[in-house]
């Protein structure tokens, strides 16, 4: 019987030119170490694998891999195969023009070093992510799993996800969810991405953000064409009251749970506002609670969307709750934005993997979603308990502010000297934000503050970090 290429090992692509074959494959591969296609180390084809690959005689591979043995381009050592030999990199000819021995200036300057520690927000504790939990959902989920979910599937994402996304949302959050209504998408930034796609299809000129947040989702908006006037703040937040005066503004982006990254919350009067603008101006709010799940001092605030469904769009991740490199959110769409925003994906073809939705979908309805939720809450609150006592003890003027939530908090600084505490923290081997980096350009700077996510480092150098930080503190 014939022997079929696809039942043999690894491919290696090669192009035999000129010559015998003999002399044809080893000159392609001799290109290919030499351009650095095959590096040093890499294991080749046995030779009966790639004679069938190419079509010769297996006599053929293995004296052209002895001859290059013999060269020093491969090794091979019984039981490890035959392997690229590691060679010394020869020294490239100088630039014509260049005097002889001078140094060339490199392209790219060398980065500066690493930092020891690392308290910048946004990120969770990945050392935590709960690896057992997820391998046994995700076998149970890729046992049961039905063929066609393995194709290209429903761009709103799997039903089961949804499913199980509506009952949760709905317990823990407060969302009216219906599994129609949900589209799942590729993290927060995608649904970000694809609501200011709609909006401009829409005729939305301007869309209303928050004196600070993320600049790379404003970014995301403008690139859209909206524009991005900023809603004033004082010291009780967001002061959603003045969007009625905003001219052109069709939509309003808020965190409204936990304000990113001040630190408050939304207060019901501004939470009533901004619904009540919604409705009289047909605007919709699109509500970011990317971590809403993990308030300490008391129950969580529901979301915005539990007040009027119709006029909020809520947008969820996994990124703070479990791992940004799950690449798992989900919008929760007034009914008739469904069609449009689907319409969006569709064209842009960003869909999360199937086995990663129904893995999350069998985690979040076997329970372990809540449970390391609530290991996570207690951890956050014994970190965010730890910071608030260090910062007493070592530099009493410094005031943490915003409510007990989230995975950062920011502490207050005397006017003027955030800049020398970054650059203190720099020389300290200390990664840390200002409040400033975070400031809408049209915001006149009246706050001095660091933005501490305290659920960043693993266990091991948390100590070390909080060290770190205090000694930089005025």
């Amino acid at each position: 019987m014939a022997e079929d290429r696809a039942t043999f090992g690894a491919d290696l692509h090669l192009e035999l030119r000129g010559g015998t074959l003999r002399t044809g494959l080893m000159d392609a591969l001799r290109e290919a170490i030499r351009s650095g296609r095959l590096e040093a180390g890499v294991r080749l084809p046995s030779s009966r694998a790639l004679a069938v690959d190419l079509g010769v005689a297996r006599n053929t591979v293995a004296d052209a891999y002895a001859e290059l043995v013999a060269e020093g381009w491969l090794t091979a050592r019984q039981g490890s195969g035959t392997r690229v030999a590691r060679r010394s990199v020869p020294r490239r000819p100088p630039a014509p023009g260049a005097r002889p021995g001078a140094a060339r200036t490199p392209a790219v300057r060398p980065p500066t070093a690493r930092p020891t520690y690392s308290l910048k927000p946004g990120v969770p504790d990945l050392a935590s992510f709960p690896r057992a939990e997820w391998l046994k959902a995700s076998r149970r989920a890729l046992t049961a799993a039905p063929n066609e979910a393995f194709g290209y599937g429903d761009p709103r994402g799997r039903i089961e996800l949804r499913t199980v996304l509506a009952e949760y949302l709905a317990r823990a959050r407060g969302v009216y969810a219906r599994p129609e209504r949900i589209v799942v998408c590729s993290g927060f930034v995608h649904g970000l991405m694809l609501m200011g796609q709609v909006l401009r299809a829409r005729q939305v000129r301007a869309v209303a953000v928050e004196s600070y947040g993320l600049d790379v989702h404003g970014d995301l908006l403008t690139g859209a064409g909206l524009r991005l006037p900023a809603l004033p703040f004082d010291e009780r937040g967001t002061r959603t009251e003045e969007l009625a005066a905003m001219k052109d503004v069709g939509a309003v982006l808020l965190t409204a749970a936990h304000q990113f990254p001040l630190g408050g919350a939304l207060t019901p009067d501004r939470r009533a506002a901004v619904v009540d603008w919604a409705r009289a101006s047909g605007g919709l709010v699109l509500e970011d609670d990317y971590d809403g799940e993990f308030r300490y001092d008391r129950q969580p605030v529901g979301a915005l969307q539990g007040l009027d469904p119709e006029r909020v769009v809520y947008l969820g991740t996994s990124s703070k709750s479990l791992a940004p490199g799950l690449r798992l959110a989900w919008m929760v769409l007034p009914e008739g934005l469904v069609d449009e925003v689907v319409a969006a994906k569709g064209a842009v073809d960003w869909v999360s993997s199937s086995l990663e939705q129904l893995t999350f979908a069998e985690f979040l309805a076997s329970g372990a979603y809540d449970r390391h939720v609530r290991a996570m809450r207690l951890r956050y609150r014994r970190r965010r308990d730890q910071l608030v006592e260090a910062v007493a003890a070592h530099s009493p003027a410094t005031r943490v502010s915003g409510i007990a939530a989230g995975l950062h908090a920011v502490l207050e600084l005397p006017p003027g000297s955030e800049p020398d505490v970054l650059r203190s923290a720099a020389w300290q081997g200390l990664a840390l934000l200002g409040v400033d980096r975070f400031r809408h350009p049209e915001v006149t700077p009246t706050l001095d503050g660091l933005v501490v996510g305290y659920a960043t480092p693993p266990d091991s150098a948390w100590a070390g970090a909080l060290a770190a930080l205090c000694r930089v503190l005025p």
